[in-house]
């Protein structure tokens, strides 16, 4: 995703993608971690972190292969763009 604010207007359609990527602010994290951490289903942060990976705000930080333990990281991008959301209150 290339527009800051087409990123934004992106993540903040889905209370999904928003909690996923405001809990990888504070480290990276499995999908599991990220579901406790944000009392949601790990589908739901499963399919957001897939969403927001296909927009390159989040990177997938092992390999690809991988079926369990996977461990995610927001991307400078996405770092920006939840700043961005913070910042203006959008949550």
């Amino acid at each position: 995703m290339t527009d800051e604010w087409d990123a934004v207007s992106y993540v903040i359609s889905s209370r999904y993608r928003v909690a996923a990527l405001d809990r990888l602010q504070t480290g990276p994290a499995t999908p599991s971690l990220i579901a406790d951490d944000t009392d949601l289903s790990i589908a739901h942060v499963s399919r957001a972190l897939q969403e927001l990976q296909e927009e390159e705000l989040v990177t997938l930080l092992v390999s690809e292969d991988r079926r369990k333990g996977r461990v995610y990281g927001a991307t400078e991008q996405g770092e920006t763009v939840m700043e961005t959301i913070d910042a203006q209150n959008m949550v």
